[in-house]
């Protein structure tokens, strides 16, 4: 082995170490309201990119142009998805400002749809992209893939209507599971609304009296 290769082993083989180092004195900071530098930022993103478009590379997209697939993936959108990749005229939310990295708005333009269907399906790690296949079947995937490529195009009228003539939270299994969640989730946060309010306390009954009558007549309660 030569000089140079000894050489360049080395200095890996020590920034290798240095970097272990600095990992476990806990100094690399995981606050999602501390963005990463520029350059990790960017190798990361050209990480996930060619990752999601080499694995989605092989899907064969059917057609998408079916108003029933977009009506039915609208449902699952407005459950699933807007609060973190908005609706139209939504403007930002309380998730989407809060996540890091920011997942994209859906609502300002179509995603690829296989890169879509295969996002929805697998997710990304540490990213707050769930993997909604581990729920949902690919049927239903294509249904919000059909409903993506139309979102950019409705108003905020259109979007409303299309969710409303949907069948809502539906697709055969998960959702029922979310429902719960976000009802507990409900609860936690409006623990004063009529509806959450618990049911008031029922007062113990008061024990029934008996009268006693003594054989002089006189009498007497207890």
């Amino acid at each position: 082995m030569n000089r140079f290769v000894l050489g360049a082993l080395t200095a890996l083989a020590g920034l290798g170490v240095a970097g272990a180092g600095v990992v476990m004195t806990g100094a690399v900071s995981v606050a999602a309201d501390e963005p990463h530098s520029e350059a990790l930022f960017g190798f990361f993103d050209l990480a996930r990119s060619r990752a999601v478009a080499a694995s989605a590379a092989g899907i064969d997209v059917p057609a998408l142009d079916d108003d029933e697939q977009v009506r039915r993936g609208a449902g699952n959108y407005a459950a699933m998805c807007a609060s973190c990749h908005l609706r139209p005229g939504s403007g930002p939310t309380e998730l989407s400002e809060g996540l890091y990295p920011a997942p994209p708005d859906l609502s300002a333009g179509a995603p690829d749809p296989a890169v879509a269907f295969w996002t929805i399906k697998h997710g990304i790690k540490a990213s707050g992209m769930p993997a909604w296949g581990k729920s949902m079947g690919d049927a239903h995937i294509w249904d919000m893939v059909a409903f993506l490529q139309r979102l950019p195009a409705m108003s905020a009228d259109d979007y409303l209507a299309v969710v409303a003539s949907s069948d809502g939270h539906s697709h055969g299994g998960g959702e029922h599971m979310m429902d719960d969640h976000h009802a507990a989730a409900d609860d936690d946060h409006h623990p004063t609304g009529d509806h959450h309010a618990p049911a008031p306390p029922v007062e113990p009954a008061e024990p029934a009296r008996k009268t006693h009558v003594h054989a002089d007549g006189k009498s007497h309660v207890h």
